[in-house]
């Protein structure tokens, strides 16, 4: 099969196939609908754990839909919660972290991710990662607050110490405003 640049969401996923073993311990920050949720737990295989987050009762229970149909749930602990409170629940070092930032999908645009909150989620989220773990994000900058969190959230990993992280930076440049973006952070 030949490797194809496909989307921001199909560069994070390659990430993570990479980065996630059996046996890992990983975050889903905004689960969404549960698609990266399930990608994670057959990722992290029978002995992995999956921690998945998100503020809205219906991606909840999309997800735990999503993952009981899969066989999954127990490789998961789902999470009725704001991404930037993973800390309180996430008491081990992670291979991954992976962001879906903006609103759930179908879901009721007018209730999207946050500056202020995600900086919160990506500063416990750095803390958490073990060496060599990776943390995914993929913007959407397509609306003004996108907009406003994909360039804060710019600023921010910008000015991570080298030392400490690698960070990349991928952008389809020809795919017009607003086309999804991915970040993607390494501890050393």
């Amino acid at each position: 099969m030949a490797y194809e640049l496909r989307s921001a969401r199909y560069l994070a996923a390659d990430i993570l196939r990479r980065a996630v073993a059996p046996g890992d311990t990983v975050v889903d920050a905004t689960m969404g609908n549960g698609h990266d949720t399930l990608f994670l737990c057959e990722l992290v295989g029978e002995g992995g754990r999956v921690y998945a987050f998100d503020v809205q009762e219906q991606a909840v229970e999309n997800t735990r839909k999503r993952l009981t149909e899969a066989g999954m749930m127990e490789r998961a602990a789902l999470f009725c919660l704001g991404h930037e409170r993973m800390a309180e629940q996430v008491k081990e070092p992670v291979a991954a972290v992976v962001f879906n930032l903006g609103w759930l999908p179908g879901g009721d645009h007018s209730v999207t991710t946050h500056w202020e909150t995600t900086r919160q989620a990506v500063d416990s989220a750095l803390k958490l990662l073990r060496p060599q773990g990776v943390l995914v994000i993929c913007a959407y900058p397509g609306h003004a607050e996108g907009d406003r969190e994909r360039q804060a959230l710019m600023d921010m990993l910008a000015g991570l110490p080298p030392q400490e992280y690698n960070v990349l930076w991928h952008k389809f440049l020809n795919a017009g405003p607003g086309a999804p973006e991915c970040f993607a952070v390494q501890r050393q």
